[in-house]
This record gives structure tokens, sequence and C-alpha cells, in this order.
């Protein structure tokens, strides 16, 4: 029992962070129609600024206190992440709008690629070590362990998502968010800027992911320019499993997929000695989907919907 207990923290942990990711995916999708694959390396660029801003405060002054090194992290890495989000969102899909989706499709593995590359060469090949600034607490529970840094991590998930949901449903924003999303030419016959609604949700959905960034690299204490490849298919992932285009399901399918990929990590792989572990948890988050897609297409809390002509 103490180990499904702490593969169960652990999994709400990393799902926090899915889920977070994956509301980016969700939200673009929901509006535009686009799946963003270079959502996943946007994750990425606010993992490095945040590293490379600790490292510089640490280095200039190691009695800096932690929060504060933090803050600026997340001061630093969030207008860069809605930058990018926003450029992207401009020049290259903009343009793309009516294009068929295979093309915008196409646009978006190119800006993913081309995010690794400058990545590349601004930080370089090397792994990125934040600084350990942090000596969490640590609780015991039944046996199982959770950090301060892991509640953190939970309950900062926990009320961004519910700030987004306020947004969403309680704010002219979300209102006009929620119109685009129903039908784009109406929502603009009514006085809605599309373009403006569009690139809300662009800047929204890549300020989680600065936010998103940040908690990996803090978690994991590595920040790498490759990192948001697996990160970002990991939230697609979850999107799709709980039902991609709503944000619920976002949120649900992170939770779940963090879950499954622990459970399947930890506990099934202590049943088998080892055999299942770690290694292979990548397989345990896939072959769910794949399950998923077969029986329920449309996700978890998906609605089934005809074909739009």
């Amino acid at each position: 029992m103490d180990i499904f207990i702490q593969q169960l923290i652990n999994g709400l942990t990393q799902g926090s962070v899915y889920a977070l990711v994956a509301l980016g995916y969700t939200m673009v999708y929901g509006i535009v129609g686009l799946i963003n694959f270079a959502h996943g390396d946007v994750v990425m660029v606010g993992a490095m600024v945040a590293t490379s801003v600790a490292l510089a405060l640490v280095g200039a002054n190691p009695a800096m206190s932690p929060w504060l090194v933090l803050g600026a992290g997340v001061v630093c890495a969030v207008p860069i992440c809605m930058a990018l989000g926003w450029l992207a969102e401009r020049v290259a899909y903009r343009p793309l709008r009516r294009a068929p989706r295979l093309a915008a499709l196409i646009t978006a593995i190119g800006i993913s690629i081309i995010l690794q590359n400058v990545a590349m060469m601004v930080w370089g090949r090397d792994y990125a070590h934040f600084p350990q600034i942090l000596e969490p607490r640590v609780f015991q529970i039944d046996g199982a362990r959770i950090s301060t840094l892991q509640i953190a991590i939970i309950v900062i998930a926990a009320l961004m998502m519910a700030g987004l949901l306020l947004l969403v449903h309680k704010t002219r924003l979300g209102t006009a968010m929620r119109a685009t999303a129903q039908n784009r030419e109406v929502a603009g016959l009514m006085g809605v800027n599309i373009n403006t609604v569009i690139s809300a949700a662009f800047l929204i959905g890549s300020a989680l992911a600065a936010v998103a960034g940040m908690m990996v690299t803090t978690y994991y204490g590595v920040a790498h320019y490759t990192m948001g490849f697996m990160l970002g298919l990991k939230a697609f992932t979850a999107a799709v499993l709980g039902g991609i285009g709503n944000l619920a399901g976002a949120m649900f399918g992170g939770i779940l997929l963090g879950v499954i990929e622990a459970l399947g990590a930890g506990y099934i792989g202590d049943l088998t000695g080892g055999f299942m572990g770690s290694n292979y948890q990548d397989v345990f988050a896939f072959l769910v989907l794949v399950l998923v897609l077969i029986f329920r297409p449309s996700g978890l809390l998906g609605e089934r919907v005809g074909d739009r002509a």
C-alpha cells in the first residue's frame, strides 16, 4: 500500500504539469482547430529561461532568498513564452487559418524544430542544472513521502486551473472565447474580435507553459533544449485522453496520465521485479491512449459530434 500511495503522489505531481501544458493544446484546438505541436517547446524555453535567471542570480548573490529567485525566474519566463506564442500565431498560423489543416500541422512541426535549434544555439547542447536553492521538507504518509515542493506544484497547478476556468466562464473574454470556439463566423458577426480572441488563447496557453517549465526544471533539477518534445507529446496525449477542446477534459486527462505513468513505473514495476519499471512508463501511458481512441475516440469527457460541413 505504501508503494501505491507513493506513486499516486508522484503521479499527481507529474499529472499537474501535464494538465497545465495540455490546457494550452486544448484551448488552441478548441478555438482554431489547430494542433500546436510547438507548444511543448514553449515549455522548454520557459524552463531554460528560468534556469538561466536562477543561475545568474545565485551566482551574483548566493545568499539571495530562494523564493525571490523563483519569482524572478517566473517573471522573466512568462513574458518571453507569451511573446513566442503570440509571434508564432501572428506570423506562422494566422495566414494559414483557411488553409488545409495539414499545412498548419506541418507548420507547427516546423516551428517546433526552429525553437529547438534556436535554444540549442543560445544555451548549448549540455544540460542546464537548476541551482539547489530549495531544501524542501518531507512528510510521511503511511510510509510514503511527499515534499513541500510536490505540494507546491500540485497546489499552484490547481489554483491556475481554477483561475482559468473562472476566466473562461465568468469574464467577457471567456464568453468571447467560448463563442469563437462554437462558431467563428457567427461570433465575428456578433462583434467579437476573432483575432484578439485567438491571440489571447495563445498568450494564456504560453503563460501556463512557462509556469509548467519552471515547475519541471525546479522538480527535476535540469533543463535541456530537447525536453519539450516528449513533454509536449504526453501533454497532447493527456488532452486527447480527456477530450481535446474540453478544458475540464484536459485537466482530468493530465492528472490521469500522470497517475497511470507513476503506477506503471512504480507499482506495476515492483510487482514484476522491475522488469516493467520506469524504463517502460511511456508504454503504459500510450497503451491507455490507444485503448481510449479505439473505444471512445472523442476522449473520456469529450462529446460525440458529427463532422462539420
